[in-house]
C-alpha cells in the first residue's frame, strides 16, 4: 500500500534521531529545513554530524540507546544499522505514540522521508513509495529546474492577499484567477 501524503507542522514537536553516521547526518539536515527541536543519541558521531550538531546547537548524547529514551518524543528516527534496534525501537514507539522512521527499513516505518524541493514557502514532495529513491532525487532535481525564480515573492504577495482580504467565494476566485495567471505568464 502506497504512503498517504501529508506536511507535518513540527512546532512543539522534540524529534529523536537515534545515529550519528551519514544516513543520520542526511536526515538531520532535512529535519533542520523545519525545525531544530532535534535530540541525537549515538554511540559514535561522523566528523560531519558532530560539526553540524554543534553549529545548530542542538543536544546530543554520546551512548547506545536504551529502552524509554522516547518517550517525550513526538518522532524518532532510527539510522542504525542494526536491524534489531531498528525492530525493538518501533515496537515501543507504539508504547509511546511516537512516530518512527527506520531508515531503509520500510517494516519499521510509520512515515519515509520524501525527496523534496523548499523554496521559502513553497514544498514540493517527490515519493515512489519505497520502490525507488534514485528516481524521487532525480526527479526532485528536474522539478527544481522548473520553479520560477520569483515564486517566493509572489507566495508572499499571496499571503498578504489572503490575510487581508475577507474570507468567502470572491476572495477564492481572485486568489484563483493570481495564481493561474501567474503559471500562465511564466510557461510563456
Amino acid at each position: 500500500m502506497a504512503y498517504f501524503p501529508a506536511f507535518l507542522k513540527l512546532d512543539d514537536k522534540k524529534i529523536l534521531i537515534v545515529g550519528g553516521g551519514n544516513i543520520a547526518y542526511e536526515k538531520l539536515d532535512h529535519l533542520l529545513d523545519f525545525t531544530n527541536d532535534i535530540h541525537v543519541i549515538a554511540q559514535e558521531f561522523s566528523s560531519e554530524m558532530m560539526h553540524r550538531i554543534k553549529q545548530e546547537n542542538l543536544r546530543y548524547e554520546q551512548r547506545a540507546y536504551k529502552s524509554g529514551d522516547i518517550q517525550e518524543f513526538a518522532i524518532v528516527v532510527v539510522a542504525v544499522d542494526s536491524i534489531k534496534l531498528q525492530a525493538e525501537i518501533f515496537q515501543e514507539s507504539k508504547q509511546y505514540n511516537c512516530l518512527c522512521n527506520a531508515v531503509d527499513s520500510v517494516d519499521y516505518c510509520d512515515f519515509i522521508f520524501p525527496s523534496y524541493v523548499k523554496k521559502d514557502d513553497l514544498i514540493i514532495a517527490i515519493s515512489t513509495s519505497g520502490a525507488s529513491p534514485a528516481m524521487a532525487k532525480h526527479l526532485r532535481m528536474y522539478l527544481q529546474k522548473l520553479i520560477p525564480s520569483g515564486i517566493s515573492e509572489f507566495l508572499q504577495e499571496m499571503k498578504g492577499l489572503r490575510k487581508s482580504l475577507p474570507k468567502g467565494k470572491e476572495r477564492m476566485k481572485m486568489l484563483d484567477e493570481k495564481a493561474k495567471k501567474y503559471i500562465e505568464n511564466w510557461r510563456k
